[in-house]
């Protein structure tokens, strides 16, 4: 390992105070690239290293080692290690667009689940809510009885610590009510395990993949989707969904442009017209 190499670690693991984990993925990757070249990375020309680099035909490991490599050559360049700075962009990721299920596959997931006991109760309840609220799981997993009143959900453990409110249909409300008073104990909590403790994340996700083969979180995506193709203006859906930013919600423009295709295709008299 080079002086520079070792001066560079320090900083980030000392000055910077970095995790352990980070510093040794930023180690592991400028060792690896050095072992690759057979040569001081401060010594390599930019062509010489893309090269080297181009061997990583995953975006996401490439942009990784690109990070890395930025960020030991402007340590080098500040130190006057170096005089170069060379800062390489990194590869384009497409958007993966967000998985969601429709209101058929909720219904029919729904629909495998023995309701005659509590546990049962509470799965069904469970998969409304999510589907009805867009709460994130760990929303949902900390919320109390306190916190619906009416048909108005508060959501107080938020991300970033902020409140909104939104109204939950009346469907998850009545599904709520009916497992509360069928689970033979009480506790200010609303999700719970056999044992009486707060439901916990990975009990929530056994739930979910059983009866729909999905994470919690496809539930929040498939709320939202809903809401865009039934018309749902972006605004107010990242206001139910608690987006601080527009930015976050506009994954879901996809859905919106499809839906506006699809309704085009179907009503325009020109639709079909292929010449």
């Amino acid at each position: 390992m080079s002086n520079e190499l070792e001066a560079f670690l320090e900083y980030i693991s000392v000055t910077r105070a970095l995790s352990s984990k980070s510093v040794e993925a930023y180690k592991s990757d400028l060792l690896q690239i050095e072992k690759e070249t057979a040569s001081n990375l401060l010594s390599l020309n930019s062509e010489t290293l893309l090269l080297a680099l181009s061997n990583y035909s995953n975006k996401r490991t490439l942009n990784r080692k690109l990070s890395s490599v930025n960020a030991f050559f402007d340590f080098c360049h500040k130190q006057d290690f170096s005089e170069k700075n060379d800062k390489f962009k990194f590869a384009k990721i497409p958007k993966l667009l967000p998985k969601f299920l429709s209101y058929e596959e909720v219904k029919a997931g729904l629909s495998l689940i023995d309701r005659s006991t509590w546990i049962g109760a509470r799965d069904y309840a469970l998969i409304l809510f999510l589907y009805a609220s867009g709460a994130r799981i760990s929303e949902c997993l900390s919320l109390r009885v306190e916190d619906i009143e009416g048909e108005w959900l508060h959501i107080l453990h938020a991300k970033g610590e902020k409140e909104r409110i939104v109204p939950l249909a009346k469907v998850a409300i009545k599904a709520i009510e009916v497992y509360k008073f069928m689970m033979p104990f009480e506790s200010e909590l609303i999700w719970l395990n056999y044992q009486k403790s707060g439901l916990s994340r990975i009990s929530a996700y056994k739930i979910t993949q059983k009866y729909l083969g999905v994470s919690p979180h496809i539930l929040r995506h498939s709320y939202a989707t809903s809401l865009i193709t039934g018309g749902a203006d972006l605004r107010v859906v990242q206001e139910l969904l608690g987006h601080s930013s527009l930015l976050s919600t506009q994954i879901y423009t996809h859905i919106q442009k499809q839906n506006l295709k699809e309704t085009l295709e179907v009503y325009h008299p020109m639709s079909n017209i292929k010449k």
